[in-house]
Formats: structure tokens, sequence, C-alpha cells
């Protein structure tokens, strides 16, 4: 009977040391992606193209977050961060605008870079050749106090050329849609606006290089989902989202 009861000890012993092995092992790591739910990215009229494609790479990326984008012209959209609007993230075309909500964006990033060209419709029928001819043809512009508006004062006030513009819009996007429809002869636009388009041209005016626009973007301080809000600035800031830019025609920051 001795060897019986030997052996059924020894088979308690190796039970026990396993269960003990087993209550010790850690637990695996969750691997879920702690980012998930929408977020809002308010978004200069000019980024429109490249920053819907990010948002399906960055939403690939993530598979629990939606991007919502608004899209207008940086100084609109300035107004409305301020006034209460509920944006997680805020991308502007140039930096004066980002520094009206600087209580709310203190972070601010440079991600990218824009210059200007003269936008005229498919076959140049107002035969624009430089800056001197919007002088004579029918010009719209973007109002001073957008981006797109600031440097097209720049650039012609450089060139020593006066415009009295057929109009004054709130963003590049509605000066480009004027000329392409042929209300217009010629439009100051970002180089980036006229990539890709057959139905309008675009000329590089002389001085152009000397009058760049920096675009920084910022998670905002009061974003409802902080978490996704860091996680898009971060992947606008990576190698995939700075080839998506360039692919644009951005310049690098």
């Amino acid at each position: 009977m001795r060897r019986p009861l030997a052996v059924l000890a020894l088979l308690s012993a190796v039970s026990l040391a396993a269960a003990g092995c087993a209550s010790s092992a850690p637990t695996p790591a969750a691997s879920e992606d702690p980012v998930s739910g929408s977020i809002e990215v308010y978004a200069a009229a000019s980024l429109q193209r490249s920053f819907d494609e990010i948002a399906t790479a960055f939403e690939a990326a993530h598979p629990g977050v939606t991007v919502q984008a608004v899209y207008d012209g940086s100084s609109t959209l300035a107004t409305q961060i301020g006034e209460g609007a509920p944006a997680d993230v805020f991308a502007s075309a140039d930096e004066k605008n980002m520094a009206k909500v600087a209580a709310q964006a203190p972070d601010p990033q440079i991600f990218a870079g824009n210059t200007l060209v003269i936008a005229v419709p498919a076959g140049n029928p107002g035969k624009v050749q430089g800056l001197a001819d919007l002088a004579r043809v029918t010009t719209v512009l973007c109002a001073p106090e957008v981006p797109c508006g600031a440097a097209s004062a720049t650039l012609l006030s450089n060139a020593g050329v006066s415009v009295t513009p057929a109009s004054s819009e709130q963003n590049v996007t509605a000066v480009l849609t004027k000329v392409a429809a042929g209300e217009a002869d010629a439009g100051l636009v970002y180089a980036t606006d006229a990539v890709g388009r057959d139905d309008v041209e675009s000329v590089v005016p002389v001085g152009a290089d000397a009058v760049v626009n920096r675009y920084p973007i910022a998670a905002l301080t009061d974003a409802p989902n902080p978490a996704a809000a860091a996680a898009f600035v971060a992947f606008v800031l990576s190698a995939d989202g700075q080839k998506i830019l360039a692919d644009a025609g951005f310049r690098a920051p």
C-alpha cells in the first residue's frame, strides 16, 4: 500500500506546482488601440484635398476613429474656435491666425509651406503672363484678413503692382472656383490648389519664392477627444503624413 500512496503524493505535488506557475504568469497586455471616437479637424481651405487623404489614412491606422473635417478660411476658423466651436485640431494656413487662438493652442507646430501662383482659366483667355497683367484683367483675390489674401498683398506690393479686385473672397477655394468658371481672368491662389486640375492653368509669378506661407497645426487644449487629437497631429507630422502633403505640392516645413 505504501508505493501507491507515494505516487499519489508525488502527483499532487506536481499539480500544485503547475497551478502556482499558472497563477504567477503575467497577463498578456491588451492589444486594443487606445485611440477611438470621433474628432473634428478645423483646417484651412487649401488643405482640403490633402487632409481628406490624410484623414482616410489616419482612420485606416486607427479603425476606431472617425475624422470630421471642417474647411474654410483660417481667419473664419480661428474666430469660430475662439467662440467655442468644438474643434479638436486646428490647422491654419498661416501663423498669424493660429496666434489668435494661442490660449487654446499653446504648442503649434509647422507642418508645411506654400507659395502663390496666378490661376487663369484653361486656355488663358486674358493672356496673363505675370503680376502686372492682373491690373488690366478681371482679377479676384482672397480678402486681406485671409492668409492667401495677406500673402497676395505682400506679393503684389513687392512687385509694385496695384490691383483692384473684382471681388475679395473669404477663402482660396472661392477664388479658384470663380477663375475655373470663367468669372474672372485671373486670381492668386496657392500652388497646391492648381495641381492636377484641367480647368485652370497656373503661372508662377516672379518673387513667389519670397512669400512663403508656413502652416501650423495644434491639438486644442479643450479638445473633446484629446488622445485622438494628439494622434492626428502626430500623423500629419509623420513620414506618412508628410508624403501625402508633398505629393499634393506642399513644401516641407
